[in-house]
């Protein structure tokens, strides 16, 4: 591996500080993480992407693992369990998406970049896209949970609701049984994802994601989920835009039928990559090549 040492630096932003990360050279690819994640998510494609080619940049989000929020002005009882605290209120996907922007200006401030988002992530990204298409060369949005795309939201709408609910009321295990579950309560087809072992890469990980999940039932899932994308700003982007399917992801319709009905919408590419919803994180070495083969096919 060519690309020497990671490179970690801060960026302020209203509200926050953010901490990221970069290694290796030449064109910008910020991977933006998802969920309960940080930049760690990344941390067994990152090498080969630099290798490739890539200044590969990650972050961790705002109140997330190694980014905190600023203090309360003025100072006020913030709940230990819930590190944005209940009064801070829901996340927004537009103001997440300026502070990946302010990464981006942070690290390439005269060049457009690609970008890959995962899941929330990829509601960041394609929020980035919408707003700044100058900033961005291509954009991968992997499978973005907009639930208000699907023919029917409600029952979606609803357990992400319930899930929120459970994890007010009976913590997090009864949440995170809930999550699993189809809304119906079945469990959903086992692509063995779900229960596959953490690669050694990301296993450091682990705990800041444990430690982040309450953030993300409490203050992430349903406004994300149930946020409208900026249909007529990727219409106008849309040669910079993919949307991105794990091959492993059939019949989770809250994951592929937001990323189908954009491509509908839109008439951005939809292209297939290996694993589920956590491709990037289970099949690092083959998620990595398709990714690469997707951004080359934008340059030629």
């Amino acid at each position: 591996m060519k690309h020497g040492p990671v490179k970690v630096g801060h960026v302020k932003v209203p509200g926050a500080t953010l901490r990221h990360e970069s290694r290796g050279s030449g064109s910008v690819l910020l991977l933006v993480p998802g969920g309960a994640g940080d930049a760690g998510m990344f941390e067994g494609m990152a090498d080969l992407l630099a290798d490739a080619g890539h200044t590969v940049v990650s972050y961790d989000q705002r109140g997330l693992s190694r980014s905190p929020l600023d203090p309360l002005d003025p100072p006020g009882p913030v709940d230990p369990a819930d590190p944005l605290d209940r009064p801070l209120g829901d996340q927004s996907p537009a103001v997440w998406a300026e502070d990946a922007l302010a990464v981006l200006d942070a690290v390439s401030p005269d060049e457009p970049a690609y970008v890959f988002g995962s899941s929330s992530g990829a509601i960041v990204a394609l929020a980035l896209l919408a707003a700044r298409p100058d900033r961005v060369r291509r954009l991968v949005a992997h499978e973005p949970p907009l639930v208000e795309l699907l023919a029917d939201p409600a029952p979606y709408r609803a357990h992400y609701a319930e899930v929120r609910e459970l994890h007010r009321t009976k913590g997090l295990g009864a949440a995170m049984a809930r999550f699993a579950q189809t809304p119906d309560g079945r469990e959903p087809e086992d692509t063995g994802e779900a229960h596959a072992e953490l690669p050694p890469s990301v296993r450091p990980m682990a705990a800041r994601m444990a430690a982040n999940m309450p953030v993300f039932l409490e203050h992430v899932l349903c406004p994300f989920s149930s946020s409208a994308p900026d249909l007529d700003g990727l219409r106008a982007a849309a040669g910079k835009l993919v949307l991105g399917v794990g091959r492993e992801s059939t019949g989770q319709v809250p994951l592929v039928g937001p990323a189908q009905r954009i491509a509908e919408l839109t008439g951005a590419a939809t292209v297939g990559f290996s694993g589920g919803h956590l491709g990037a994180v289970t099949h690092p070495e083959e998620f990595a090549k398709e990714l690469l083969a997707v951004l080359t096919a934008s340059s030629r």
